[in-house]
C-alpha cells in the first residue's frame, strides 16, 4: 500500500516541523539529541497504544506514516491504561506511543503546577525519565472531563464541576478502576469541592459504550469522558466546565525512545502538525458510529492530510 508513495511525507515533514515548533514554542533544541544512541532507518520501531479506540487510531496513523517512509513497525496495540503501559515505555520495550501532555505529566509528577498548554509541555519534558523524549505536540486535544447527562445537568442547574455540590441525591461515579487514584478522581471531588460521593462503580472500557450506557441509564451519575468522544453529542451529555484547571491541557504528543532518529521524528512531527481537535472528534466518530477499523480510518486521514 505504501511503497508507491514512499518518501513524500519526509518532504512534507520538513515544512511541517516549523509549524509545530511555533505551537509549542517553549521547546528549545532537538528533543531527540541523543547522539550515538539514535537508531538507524533499518531498526524496527515498536509502536504501542492504550486499550482505547481513539489512542489506537493515533498509533495506527503513526505506524502507517513511519512505514510510508521506510521504517519497519511492530504494532503493540491495546496494551491497557497508563498504569500498565508506562513501565513498558520506561523500560524501552516500546519506541513510539501517543500520549496526552497533561495526563502524562500528572502521572509522572502528581505535584505538577499545571498552567498553559505550553507550560505543561515544558514541565512534561522535565519530568520524563531518562531515555525518553516527547516530540512536538499536536493542536489536537482529548481532555479529561467530568461528564453528566443533559437531564441531570438540567435538574440541578449544573454548569461546572463545583456545582455538583448542589446535588441532593446520591452521586455514584463510574469509570475504570484507576480513576479512583487519579489526581482529579472522586477523592479530589470531595476534598476540593465538598461533593459527597456515594460510591464508585468500576467500568473497564475507558469511557466507551459500557460507561456511556451506565450514565444514560442513571446507574452512575457522573463519569470521566474524553472531550473528543462523539458520544458527548450523540448521547446528549454535558462535559462540566473546569474553571479551576482540575484537568490539565491534554494535547496529543508522541513519546519516543532513543531508537527514534531524526528522520522518524520528522515523520511523527508532520503528523502532529496536521492533527487538529476537530479531526480527532471526526476520527473517533468513524470508529464509534461507522464501525470502521483503525487501519482504514488512519489511511483515509493520512491521504486527506496529504501525508501519503
Amino acid at each position: 500500500m505504501f511503497t508507491a508513495k514512499r518518501g513524500r511525507l519526509a518532504a512534507v515533514a520538513a515544512v511541517a516541523v516549523g509549524a509545530v515548533v511555533a505551537l509549542a514554542g517553549c521547546a528549545s533544541g532537538d528533543p531527540l539529541d541523543s547522539g550515538s544512541n539514535a537508531g538507524d532507518d533499518s531498526a524496527t520501531l515498536v509502536v504501542g497504544s492504550q486499550d482505547y479506540y481513539s489512542n489506537e487510531i493515533i498509533a495506527e496513523i503513526y505506524a502507517q506514516a513511519l512505514e510510508e517512509n521506510g521504517f519497519t513497525v511492530d504494532r503493540q496495540f491495546k496494551i491497557g491504561q497508563r498504569e500498565v503501559y508506562l513501565p513498558e515505555i520506561e523500560s524501552g520495550s516500546i519506541d513510539v506511543f501517543p500520549e496526552y501532555t497533561g495526563s502524562l505529566l500528572q502521572a509522572l509528577n502528581k505535584d505538577a503546577a499545571g498552567g498553559t498548554a505550553e507550560e505543561i509541555f515544558a514541565q512534561l519534558q522535565e519530568a520524563l525519565p531518562d531515555g525518553l523524549s516527547v516530540l512536538e505536540m499536536a493542536p489536537a486535544t482529548d481532555q479529561n472531563s467530568w461528564t453528566v447527562t443533559q437531564s441531570f445537568a438540567d435538574k440541578y442547574s449544573l454548569t461546572d464541576i463545583a456545582s455538583l455540590a448542589d446535588v441532593t441525591e446520591p452521586i455514584t461515579v463510574g469509570g475504570p478502576s484507576e480513576l479512583q487514584t487519579r489526581p482529579y478522581g472522586p477523592t479530589t471531588l470531595t476534598e476540593k469541592y465538598g461533593i459527597p460521593i456515594a460510591g464508585f462503580t468500576p467500568i473497564e472500557d475507558g469511557g466507551g459504550p459500557l460507561t456511556i450506557k451506565a450514565l444514560v441509564d442513571n446507574d452512575i451519575q457522573i463519569t470521566n469522558v474524553y472531550t473528543a468522544s462523539p458520544n458527548i453529542k450523540t448521547d446528549n451529555l454535558v462535559a462540566l466546565d473546569d474553571p479551576d484547571g482540575l484537568f490539565f491541557a491534554d494535547n496529543v504528543v508522541p513519546v519516543v525512545s532513543a531508537k527514534v532518529n531524526e528522520k522518524a521524528a520528522d515523520v511523527l512531527n508532520a503528523v502532529s502538525a496536521a492533527l487538529t481537535a476537530e479531526d480527532l472528534v471526526s476520527l473517533n466518530s468513524e470508529s464509534v458510529n461507522d464501525q470502521l477499523s483503525a487501519e482504514k480510518i488512519a489511511t483515509a486521514w493520512l491521504e486527506q492530510a496529504k501525508l501519503f
